[in-house]
């Protein structure tokens, strides 16, 4: 049996099986270093070195979690939960309870856009925004499955396509494995050959806003405990946030380092006073924590790609899908990008994916002729695949512990189900689409 598919299926089966994923990618890369005839000795060696290659990843999303949980105790998510209150003050008018309902919307999706990319707090700012509106989302009957939907976009669209907070650590990801697997990649390629993949998210969000949740849903009302701290917003701390967000793109471009782009925004928060010096250490452990879980699976599957790589047996299976595919590209694309959406949903992490597929994909692409911008569409949309709907993703569990907790919206039938259908099902049209229109 081959290596590579025997410690690819066991990672899953352990996953499905809610075993940790970090504990599944060690017992996988193992099961599959002896199977490709490794001792152990080797196995555990080949593990080791790979671990190196997503230190860099992991911390620069360690850096951004305690960024993301500094930005929100300045009272920013505080100010938009009142403008959002604010919209709907008159009950019984038509016109007031619709447009309420359009600009929650949109305040929702503009939040979780901006959050991958222009305000890196990844799905920190939900908690904070969601719960207290429930009761106004109740009273415009507005269908949460509608509301998953939308911040589900909002996580997913922007790292896949623009190269700036989590969306450089996800395009670096991306250009590094290639590298690695035997092809070098220009990062600026990237966006290039995702654009029109992500146009598929755009049609599953239209989709879900104007046809499948535009219908009143009734939720009862129920009464919400929630924490709230007392949070005094000062202008002065808002301006302060603003030159941090400022100040962590204008380090990451030039440099292209996330880590230096989140220290100089820390950094700016200290020196300002923005973050208080007594809190800054606990609110910045509590970041990083809160992040913690996603850079060690990174770490782990860095490991895991290593060990695969180390047994030889990827030329193998590339020969062997060759062979049994034959000539056709179309299917070729076909199968890689439901290999990737299997591997996603069992992993429930796009960035943790990619150094698993490439080193499978990249040769077996490459042995049919692809050209660098359709190998580079394959690689990111299959990654991509499954982070929408899977029940272990962020992007389905940052939505729900908004939504839920009031105990009224299901996590697998209200957020993950939806969130799969409207967007892996495009993501896998356009981006075989894509892969097909760059050869």
């Amino acid at each position: 049996m081959n290596a590579v598919v025997i410690a690819v299926v066991v990672m899953l089966i352990l996953s499905l099986l809610r075993v940790n994923v970090v504990l599944a990618l060690a017992t996988g890369a193992i099961v599959g270093g002896f199977t490709g005839g490794l001792s152990f000795d080797e196995i555990i060696e080949s593990f080791t070195d790979g671990l190196g290659d997503g230190a860099t990843i992991a911390l620069s999303y360690a850096l951004l979690g305690g960024f993301a949980v500094a930005i929100s105790k300045t009272g920013i998510p505080q100010l938009l939960v009142a403008a959002m209150l604010r919209i709907v003050k008159k009950e019984g008018q038509a016109d007031r309870a619709a447009l309420g309902k359009v600009l929650i919307v949109l305040i929702l999706l503009a939040m979780a856009l901006f959050s991958q990319n222009l305000i890196p707090i990844h799905i920190a700012f939900i908690p904070l925004l969601v719960p207290p509106i429930l009761h106004v989302l109740n009273m415009l009957k507005v269908d949460r499955r509608l509301i998953a939907t939308v911040l589900t976009f909002g996580l997913t669209a922007p790292y896949i396509l623009l190269p700036y907070g989590y969306g450089f650590i996800f395009h670096e990801i991306l250009a590094n494995q290639m590298a690695s697997a035997g092809l070098a990649i220009d990062m600026a390629d990237i966006p290039k050959a995702m654009a029109f993949p992500v146009l598929g998210l755009v049609a599953g969000l239209l989709i879900a806003i104007f046809f499948s949740y535009r219908k009143p849903r009734e939720y009862a009302d129920k009464q919400i405990e929630i924490t709230e701290e007392v949070v005094v917003v000062k202008t002065r701390n808002i301006v302060f946030t603003v030159m941090a967000l400022i100040g962590t793109l204008s380090v990451q471009i030039p440099t292209q380092s996330m880590i230096a782009g989140a220290v100089t925004g820390i950094g700016i928060l200290y020196i300002t006073g923005a973050l208080k010096w007594k809190e800054a250490d606990g609110l910045i452990n509590e970041g990083m924590r809160m992040m913690a879980f996603v850079g060690f699976v990174m770490i782990s599957a860095n490991g895991f790609a290593a060990v695969l790589q180390e047994t030889g047996h990827v030329i193998t299976l590339v020969e062997y899908a060759s062979s049994i595919l034959g000539d056709s590209k179309g299917v070729a694309a076909l199968v890689m990008l439901l290999v990737g959406l299997i591997v996603t949903m069992g992993i429930g992490s796009s960035f943790a994916t990619i150094p698993i597929i490439a080193s499978i994909f990249v040769p077996l692409s490459m042995e049919f002729g692809f050209s660098t911008l359709a190998i580079i569409a394959l690689i990111g949309t299959a990654a991509a695949l499954g982070d929408a709907g899977s029940p272990a993703s962020d992007s389905t569990l940052g939505p729900t512990a908004g939504l839920d907790v009031d105990g009224q919206h299901n996590h697998i039938w209200d957020t993950c189900v939806p969130t799969f259908i409207h967007y892996n099902i495009p993501l896998i049209i356009f981006g075989w689409a894509t892969v097909m229109f760059f050869n």
